[in-house]
């Protein structure tokens, strides 16, 4: 399972990698966790809201996601809401879905949000009891990861690679190309260009043609 603090945050950061996946027959969950309307309806209308959850199930479904959990926690404020009301919504979707394997926001990311997310994530996977979580890594998200505080306690440090095909990395491209409400214009970060820029180098770093890079939060084996 993928959790995204907001729509576009799954492709951005693991868009590849879910389609590696799905192609090896493992069944992909996304989580979006935020519905900004909740707490800025001025800025953020309900129509907004409506297009960009479509525009997110289209581009799941480009992927190969099974199913796409939608929450409505209040963005960009998640830092000023009980994180463990998240923590809550997040274990029930774990708990529904046996998800082993949980991709998650960075903690180090500039925005608050992600931050918050990532404790709420780490709280919802807590290997007590009955947990099906037995792998958490974490993912950078282009326009949040790599305008972090330049201190070492929130530098993204990856140690863990997905080399992806042509083909998954298009499939990347394809759905990121599906949040038309999103997606900007090279330089910025959030683009199409961007992302493969990343690829690239992510790739290079282990000698592979294009590649995500992950930190690993925790393995059990």
């Amino acid at each position: 399972m993928v959790v995204a603090p907001h729509p576009d945050d799954e492709v951005l950061g693991v868009g590849g990698t879910i389609k590696k996946k799905v192609n090896l027959g493992h069944e992909v969950y996304v989580a979006i966790v935020t519905n900004a309307t909740k707490s800025d309806p001025v800025r953020y209308t309900e129509e907004k809201l409506i297009n960009v959850r479509n525009e997110a199930r289209k581009a799941c479904g480009l992927l190969g996601v099974k199913e796409v959990f939608f929450e409505d926690f209040p963005a960009p404020a998640l830092d000023q809401y009980p994180g463990h009301l998240m923590a809550q919504a997040l274990s029930k979707i774990i708990s529904e879905t046996k998800a082993e394997v949980l991709f998650i926001p960075f903690r180090g990311d500039i925005h608050n949000d992600h931050k918050a997310v990532f404790d709420a994530c780490m709280v919802a996977a807590r290997p007590v009891g009955s947990y099906s979580v037995k792998k958490i890594y974490a993912y950078e998200t282009m326009s949040e990861t790599e305008w972090a505080y330049p201190f070492a306690g929130e530098s993204f440090i990856p140690n863990k690679y997905e080399s992806l095909s042509q083909d998954e990395f298009k499939a990347k491209l394809d759905a990121m190309s599906c949040y038309r409400s999103q997606i900007k214009s090279y330089p910025n970060p959030r683009s199409n260009e961007a992302l493969e820029a990343l690829s690239k180098y992510r790739g290079s770093t282990v000698s592979v043609d294009r590649a995500e890079a992950f930190m690993v939060i925790r393995e059990i084996d």
